[in-house]
C-alpha cells in the first residue's frame, strides 16, 4: 500500500486554467525541484527499500557533518526538505545516487495523485470552531455559556474524564493527506506542476505528491 512512486515540491499558491472548451478550472501550483536522489536504501544494507530524496537548496553552514557527508556523497548542494519514499524492490535499479529527478519522469497529465503536507495551524480553538459543536441556547436567563463545551465528566462511573473527550485546544499544523487529487498540467521547463484542487499547507509550504493509492490513470 505504501510503495508508491513520489516526488517532493513546494505550494507556492492558487491559481486557474481554462480547457479547450472554456472550462474554469481551479489549480495548486507545486514547485517540484529537480529533486535529488541522496540514497538508494535495500534490504540487505538497510533492511527495508526505498530511495531518499532532497528537495531545495540551502546554505551549507546550515546542514550538520552527517548530512554534509550525505550530501557530498550524491554530489550535490545541502538540501532543506529530505524524505524517503518506499518503493518495491524491483524498482530499486531505476535509480542511483546523485541521479536528479523531474515531475514528467513521474506524473503526466491526468494522473491521480494523493497530496500530503502541513496544515495551516490556528492556534487553541474552542469546541465551536474545532469540532462545529452547536453551542448553549442564547435565550432564557443562559449567561456567559454560550460557546462552552458543555459537561466533560461522570461522577461515580468512572469518576475521570474519559480519553478523547472533545475539549478546546491546538487546531491545525498536523499532517494531512488529501487524496485523489487529479495532474491538471506540468510545466516541465519551470519544474512546476498543476494539481487540481487545494493542496494542504500555506504558500512556500513542502509537500509531497505521490500515485494515487485508491486510484490509477
Amino acid at each position: 500500500m505504501g510503495e508508491r512512486m513520489g516526488i517532493l515540491g513546494k505550494k507556492l499558491g492558487m491559481t486557474q486554467i481554462f480547457t479547450e472548451d472554456g472550462e474554469r478550472i481551479p489549480v495548486t501550483v507545486i514547485k517540484t525541484g529537480p529533486c535529488v536522489v541522496l540514497q538508494v536504501k535495500t534490504p540487505e544494507t538497510d533492511g527495508y527499500s526505498a530511495i531518499q530524496l532532497g528537495f531545495d537548496d540551502q546554505k551549507k553552514q546550515r546542514a550538520n557533518r552527517p548530512d554534509l557527508v550525505r550530501f557530498s556523497k550524491a554530489e550535490t548542494d545541502p538540501k532543506r526538505f529530505v524524505r524517503e519514499l518506499r518503493l518495491p524492490v524491483s524498482k530499486l535499479g531505476e535509480f542511483k545516487r546523485g541521479q536528479t529527478l523531474k515531475a514528467s519522469e513521474v506524473f503526466e497529465q491526468g494522473d491521480w495523485i494523493d497530496a500530503i503536507g502541513i496544515s495551516k495551524g490556528k492556534g487553541t480553538q474552542g469546541v465551536m470552531k474545532k469540532y462545529h459543536f452547536r453551542g448553549l441556547r442564547a435565550t432564557h436567563g443562559t449567561h456567559e455559556y454560550f460557546r462552552h463545551g458543555g459537561s466533560i465528566g461522570c461522577h461515580l462511573t468512572p469518576g475521570r474524564v474519559v480519553k478523547g473527550k472533545k475539549m478546546p485546544g491546538r487546531m491545525g499544523n498536523e499532517r494531512v493527506t488529501i487524496q485523489n487529487l487529479k495532474v491538471a498540467g506540468i510545466q516541465d521547463d519551470d519544474n512546476l506542476v498543476l494539481v487540481r484542487g487545494a493542496v494542504p499547507g500555506q504558500n512556500g509550504g513542502y509537500v509531497i505528491l505521490k500515485k494515487a493509492v485508491k486510484k490509477s490513470a
